[in-house]
């Protein structure tokens, strides 16, 4: 029998579907221009409206800078930390110890934030060891410890807390604003470096580091290095959080910069917002800021309200809430991964 070639009949070949690979979109750009164009105008407030949309706005931007700090860890390297708020702390006290020294407090935020960093090092080496519920609870007793810490050490107050010196200097009016403006910075620099952070081979990485990390050595990925790197930066942003805290406070005083309420905040944020995602803790600070501006006056049912709806939203989406709009509208402003299309071939 003559092969079908042979009698001139036309070789069959697979239709080909030709792949196109994408990490942006008009959309991600869209949204992109306009968060900046939102940044400009918040910028402008302090001239515009003044105070009283100025303190309400300096808590939305904390928010939207822990859950993301948060986020880089849990959400994207698998480190769940209840004990975040420990560098929050030691944030405040490096704040007021380079004030004390003289140099000008918001100048001080960014080594605020490099001690943060610095004392992260020798912690992660501990910490760093136990994975899932272990480091959990070892992150909150690191911050325990960092608590009794300040309390035992009467260089910085011990248990009634220092003032913050450097800003008598300033206006009242200069001063809310200057602060406002480095709030709004630090919210920034927060959102926009976990996600450029994320949208390199570091994001691959930390998000095959989350889900298997067994799996991930085998591939090659440096599980130790990626956890840390997420934990370093995680910890300096805590940092700068604690010194915003300081200063707007005026105040630096155990129970309050090492309050565990901090780490909730964030917990809350994430899991309510979406977690492993840049919309997400954005969306969870901004469900915790309108409950509590509207609902913190009722005291205990605040907090009842607020268990509730993070049982809720946890059992009814996994996800978070920006998880269930883009898995039901397919929405994604700031995309990290790769989108693959198929096109139909245009060949015979």
């Amino acid at each position: 029998m003559k092969d079908a070639t042979a009698v001139g009949q036309p070789e069959s070949r697979p239709s080909v579907m030709p792949v196109t690979v994408s990490r942006w979109s008009a959309a991600a750009s869209a949204f992109t221009g306009v968060s900046v164009v939102t940044v400009l105008l918040l910028a402008a407030v302090p001239y515009v409206l003044g105070g009283p949309a100025e303190q309400p706005l300096i808590v939305l931007l904390t928010f939207v800078a822990m859950a993301s700090l948060w986020n880089l860890l849990a959400g994207f390297s698998g480190l769940t930390s209840f004990g975040q708020h420990a560098y929050i702390g030691v944030g405040a006290y490096a704040l007021y110890l380079v004030a004390a020294h003289g140099i000008d407090p918001f100048a001080g935020i960014l080594l605020a934030a490099a001690a943060a960093a610095v004392v992260s090092v020798p912690v992660s080496a501990l910490v760093l060891r136990l994975s899932g519920g272990y480091f959990a609870v070892a992150t909150l007793v690191v911050a325990a410890t960092f608590q009794v810490v300040a309390t035992l050490s009467p260089s910085v107050g011990g248990t009634t807390g220092v003032s913050l010196p450097g800003l008598a200097g300033y206006s009242p009016v200069l001063r809310e604003a200057l602060i406002y403006w480095a709030t709004l910075a630090v919210a920034v620099v927060s959102v926009a470096g976990v996600c450029l952070l994320v949208r390199r081979t570091f994001g691959l990485d930390a998000r095959a580091v989350g889900s298997d990390p067994v799996s991930a050595a085998s591939s090659g990925v440096r599980v130790g290095r990626i956890r840390l790197l997420a934990y370093l930066a995680a910890c300096g942003g805590a940092g700068a959080v604690g010194a915003l805290v300081a200063l707007q406070t005026l105040y630096v005083e155990p129970t309050s910069v090492f309050n565990i309420q901090y780490s909730v905040e964030m917990l809350f944020m994430v899991l309510v917002g979406g977690i492993g995602t840049i919309e997400g803790p954005i969306v969870g600070a901004l469900v915790l800021f309108a409950l509590q501006q509207t609902l913190s006056a009722y005291g205990a049912w605040y907090l009842v309200i607020v268990g509730g709806l993070a049982i809720v939203v946890t059992l009814g989406a996994p996800r978070g809430l920006w998880g269930l709009a883009s898995e039901r509208l397919g929405w994604s402003l700031l995309p990290i991964g790769y989108k693959i299309r198929t096109r139909p071939s245009e060949r015979p």
